[in-house]
């Protein structure tokens, strides 16, 4: 099993003067949001909400603005905190965690990058990237360093004594990634940071993250309002409405297997062709004989597909040592195609 670094366990956040009260009436009434609402004066922020992140993971939170995505967010390092419920990172209790470890927690453990940079215009890149370990009291020398480097994984080496405002937005943008990175944060909380980009940039800077996310393995969780870009960055997804996570799953999972009308009116217009496996559309052998023509269990949609150009025969999937699994059709491939 993997080794989890985020858990949060029946997390609520209600905001309000009678917050508490609400709370105990929801308890014992099940009231809704809008009960809660014209009841107590109260808002429903984060409905009991429950999830699981693994050291290494990039877990996109994703739902319509006013879904309660930011808000669950910030509970993490406890910008926000909870009404009720636990959190829990690499093993701390963060909910009553006294102010002490809570801010060694913000400084060392957690980075936070957010739509909106917010740099320091008086400081250069590097005196705004390496503001945490100034902060830290680590020496001019060590955080000159850090913050040169930092500035160099997001490729803007040389800039160090440049100033924000001679940057492009996307280049601030990677500054702010920069100064999360050069306290070498365990966990990042990323915010809709490329939401304000150009749709170039943006997925520029989605490349570069991903790649930078492979070399680094650092814990992501990854807030947006866009379900392509969500697909494109998680390894799971959950899915947001009115303060409660509907779905988590895969990608392939979200789009294949959509738990309720919600869901599905998201994903209906995402293409499956990359997202599909060929695992997921064969029928087991059950002793036929396999097919000449072969592809992976991991194959996309989209390489099946290929497959059946020469002929519409059908296809075998095997695994990665080669022994045959299964068999996928044409019917079955042009099913999945639509949905």
């Amino acid at each position: 099993m993997a080794e989890l670094a985020i858990s949060c366990k029946n997390l609520w956040k209600i905001y309000g003067a009678r917050a508490n009260e609400a709370m105990d009436a929801i308890r014992q009434r099940n009231l809704g949001k809008d009960e809660v609402r014209d009841e107590f004066d109260c808002v429903l922020g984060v409905h009991d909400a429950s999830f699981d992140i693994a050291k290494g993971e990039i877990f996109c939170i994703m739902g319509l603005s006013g879904s309660g995505k930011s808000t669950l967010v910030r509970h993490i390092n406890r910008l926000i905190d909870p009404t009720s419920g636990e959190i829990h990172v690499g093993g701390q209790r963060v909910d009553t965690m006294a102010e002490p470890e809570l801010l060694e927690l913000r400084s060392r453990t957690i980075g936070m990058v957010f739509q909106h940079m917010a740099l320091w215009p008086h400081r250069t890149l590097a005196g705004n990237v390496g503001f945490g370990l100034e902060v830290r009291g680590i020496p001019v020398k060590e955080r000159r360093a850090a913050a040169e480097k930092a500035l160099g994984s997001m490729d803007l080496d040389g800039w160090a004594d440049h100033y924000p405002d001679q940057l492009s937005g996307g280049m601030q943008q990677r500054v702010g990634l920069a100064r999360a990175l050069a306290a070498d944060p365990e966990i990042l909380l990323m915010d809709e940071p490329f939401s304000a980009l150009d749709p170039l940039i943006r997925r520029q800077l989605q490349d570069q993250f991903l790649t930078l996310s492979q070399k680094l393995k650092k814990t992501t969780v990854f807030i947006t309002h866009d379900l392509d870009e969500a697909i494109r960055m998680g390894d799971r997804i959950a899915i947001m409405n009115e303060g409660e996570i509907v779905q988590i799953g895969t990608p392939e999972e979200i789009v294949t297997q959509p738990v309720d009308g919600y869901v599905a009116e998201f994903v209906k217009g995402i293409s499956r062709v990359s997202l599909v496996r060929a695992e997921s559309l064969m029928t087991r052998l059950n002793g036929h004989a396999p097919t000449q023509k072969k592809v992976t269990a991991q194959s996309d949609l989209g390489t099946v597909i290929d497959a059946f150009m020469d002929d519409l025969g059908p296809v075998t999937v095997v695994d990665a040592e080669g022994a045959p699994l299964g068999v996928i059709t044409i019917k079955d491939a042009l099913s999945a195609l639509r949905g």
